[in-house]
């Protein structure tokens, strides 16, 4: 059984497949989070900066507009730098008041006081009092740390410029907790994955256990084995898929069970039949050969696999190609030898795909020597015919050439060859009759005149015209039913097989014999039989006296005037009426002919 690896298995790619969605969703989830909480953090760091300034613009404000005179105890830089010292300001800033001569007038870091006095030459601030706007700007200080730089202008009661409020504010703090904040969030997304890692193997194997079994399930079933189902552990697609396996098995399992039978009884089919069967593949290579084809043959059929049909046929001698075989008809092979003939006929056919593609053939040969056993027969009857018709000619011929010869004057003689004259005559035109009806029989010219008759009733009437002339040393016995038995049958052509039966019964019947007429009735079908207590027939010889011009005792029966075709004639009639007929006997007890007949079926009451 072919196992498929872990790291090919269908559970870790549905591991995998979670720990990526979950992976994709932490790396969508953490980009928004942190550039979300990053842009929060420095709007509300510069938010809360510019409210200061605000607020500590509107203070200085008032110490540029302030008038001062002589007088006044305190400068402009010490008001603006007791300002700052009065509102609190952080001191992480770097906070500095310039006028708008660009001099520094205060500042909040007593390490910067010695800048006092000095021009502020930044770009920022000089475009702050030349255009009287608010500047700002990010960068990073010498220590690479980030910095936010505002300019604002403060304006006196005339709206000119009057100064600058400069602040640089480090907000490097804020990228510090992002970072914390991201690494918190990473330790989660470990975890995450680990326990979705988990999870994902449960999952997967409660997802792929259905299919492991499904799948060891099908390699059973490609055993052969349908014994066993798989089990269904819910109502999903899963359990659906699973319920739908396990109907399938059943339907392979009966599907099989019944190929199983049709290939039994197709084997007992090839191996009882008469005719050998040789089945090929597209290239002429033998795939199945029956014993009958083997005896054919001469061939083990074993052997024959793999061989070309051409070689086994010996048609490679008549220098035969597999091309020139018929796709559908039959051709005669033969297998004729010095001490016997032996003809077989082999009767060929393609085998076909859905696209009318040849897949193979079948060659079914069957052996046809006994037509030519046919064929003598013919010709014996055909000697037969003449040898009948010539004995009553010859004797016909004899006795005209006498009467000519002046025997006709001889008032006894002449009459006796006439009379032997007219018998001969007789017997040759019932032959030719004979002849003639079996001839029409033969080309299927004869017509039967069916009708609906009670067959006791005729069975009785033919025995009654039959005691009207019988001989006084034998004997008529009845053994009929009380009953009538309908029969579909044409009366001529039935009472043309009576009179000849007992006709032959009475030939052959000795002195003080007895005849017995008997009618069995069965379930679908009557049987008739008729027995005399004559010399009887050999065992070997019953089949034939259906033949035609056949003779138990040739000499009496043409004394008594037979042609040797009536029972030949009876034997096409009663089959003709779908019945059969055959004969038993015993040397020196009698022969008894039998044949039935089908009864007709009883309608039902009320029918019309």
């Amino acid at each position: 059984m072919h196992k498929v690896g872990f790291f090919r298995s269908i559970q870790l790619k549905l591991i995998l497949i979670y720990i990526l969605l979950l992976l994709v969703a932490i790396q969508v989830i953490g980009s928004y989070f942190s550039s979300s909480l990053e842009r929060e953090l420095t709007t509300s760091f510069k938010s809360s900066i510019n409210d200061n300034i605000n607020v500590l613009g509107h203070y200085l404000e008032g110490a540029f507009t302030k008038e001062r005179t002589d007088d006044d105890e305190t400068t402009l830089g010490e008001d603006l730098q007791g300002i700052i010292r009065d509102i609190d300001t952080n001191s992480n800033w770097k906070l500095f008041v310039v006028d708008n001569q660009s001099r520094i007038q205060a500042t909040n870091n007593n390490s910067e006081q010695s800048k006092v006095g000095k021009k502020m030459t930044f770009e920022i601030v000089q475009k702050a009092l030349l255009f009287g706007n608010e500047q700002t700007a990010d960068k990073k200080d010498n220590n690479n740390n980030r910095v936010y730089l505002v300019a604002k202008p403060l304006f006196d009661d005339e709206g000119s410029v009057a100064g600058v409020i400069y602040v640089e504010a480090p907000f490097e703090d804020i990228y510090n907790q992002l970072e914390e904040i991201n690494q918190i969030f990473l330790n989660g997304s470990f975890w995450a994955i680990l326990i979705t890692a988990i999870l994902g193997v449960l999952v997967a194997r409660a997802i792929t256990k259905p299919i492991m079994e499904m799948r060891r399930q099908a390699q059973i079933m490609g055993k052969g084995d349908f014994t066993q189902k798989v089990n269904v552990y819910g109502t999903d697609e899963i359990g659906q898929l699973a319920i739908a396996f396990n109907d399938l098995n059943a339907q392979l399992k009966h599907s099989y069970a019944k190929t199983e039978e049709e290939t039994r009884k197709l084997n007992s089919v090839l191996e009882n039949m008469s005719d050998g069967v040789i089945a090929t593949d597209e290239t002429g290579a033998v795939t199945l050969m029956n014993e009958a084809a083997g005896f054919l043959l001469s061939v083990n059929p074993e052997e024959s696999y793999g061989e070309f049909i051409i070689d086994v046929l010996k048609l490679d001698e008549k220098n035969v190609d597999l091309s020139e075989l018929p796709d559908s008809g039959s051709m005669i092979i033969d297998f004729s030898d010095d001490q016997e003939i032996f003809l077989i006929r082999a009767n060929f056919s393609t085998v076909t795909d859905d696209n009318d593609e040849i897949t193979g053939f079948i060659t079914v040969i069957s052996d046809v020597t006994e037509q030519e056993n046919l064929e003598r027969e013919r010709r014996e009857f055909v000697s037969n015919v003449s040898h009948e018709l010539r004995t009553p000619l010859t004797t016909m011929k004899s006795y005209l050439e006498a009467l000519i010869d002046g025997e006709w004057q001889n008032k006894e003689i002449a009459p006796k060859f006439l009379e032997v004259t007219q018998n001969e005559t007789d017997r040759m035109i019932r032959m030719v009759n004979d002849l003639l009806q079996l001839s029409k029989i033969d080309n299927k010219e004869h017509q039967l005149h069916m009708e609906k008759a009670d067959f006791v009733s005729l069975f009785h009437h033919i025995i009654d015209r039959f005691e009207m002339n019988m001989p006084e040393h034998i004997e008529f016995v009845r053994e009929l039913p009380n009953e009538r038995l309908y029969v579909w049958m044409d009366k001529d052509k039935l009472i043309q097989v009576m009179d000849n039966i007992i006709t032959n019964a009475i030939k052959y019947s000795p002195e003080g014999g007895t005849i017995t007429f008997k009618l069995l009735k069965q379930r679908h079908q009557i049987i008739v039989s008729i027995a005399d207590q004559g010399m009887g027939i050999a065992y070997d010889k019953l089949e034939k006296i259906f033949e035609r011009f056949y003779r138990v005792d040739k000499a009496r029966t043409r004394k008594l005037g037979g042609t040797g075709l009536g029972l030949a004639i009876s034997k096409e009639i009663v089959e003709a009426h779908h019945g059969r007929i055959w004969a038993k006997s015993k040397e020196g007890k009698g022969t008894t002919i039998l044949f039935t007949l089908p009864l007709m079926g009883k309608k039902r009451r009320g029918s019309k």
